[in-house]
């Protein structure tokens, strides 16, 4: 079995015995199963996907919103250094709505290549949070 750990500014949040985790990266979702070779890889704006037991449905997933960082793969031990690994449970989807619009609206005012920098990464990682927020709202309404 596979251990995750994902090492955020605000500290560590581990899980063994995983069956699969699903990881964003620049060329594309990846997916890590036990015995994995080694692999350092940058991670992208996204949501990390985690299935516990072989036969969970994907419904049944752990999913957490990053707003990209770094991936190490290595002896059964999946470490994602990020800043932040937001799970469903602590995002408010109110105010990452407002967040997202308020992105949005930094990005129309923005007047040099910097500033059209961050306003998009702040895009990114407002969308993702957006997403596993109605992942969750999907969820409730299925069960």
């Amino acid at each position: 079995m596979l251990k995750l750990q994902l090492v955020t500014l605000s500290g560590t949040k581990s899980l063994d015995d995983v069956h699969e985790v699903l990881l964003p990266t620049p060329q594309g979702q990846i997916a890590v199963f036990e015995n994995h070779a080694p692999l350092i890889s940058l991670a992208s704006p996204g949501i990390i996907k985690v299935r516990v037991k072989p036969n969970d449905p994907d419904d049944f997933m752990d999913v957490y919103a990053t707003n990209g960082g770094v991936i190490e793969v290595s002896d059964n031990i999946v470490r994602v250094l990020v800043d932040e690994a937001d799970d469903p449970d602590e995002i408010n989807e109110q105010e990452a709505r407002q967040a997202h619009e308020d992105a949005k609206s930094l990005l129309k005012s923005a007047k040099d290549q910097v500033s059209l920098d961050h306003a998009q990464s702040l895009i990114d990682r407002t969308y993702v949070r957006l997403q596993v927020a109605d992942l969750k709202n999907r969820r409730r309404r299925k069960y």
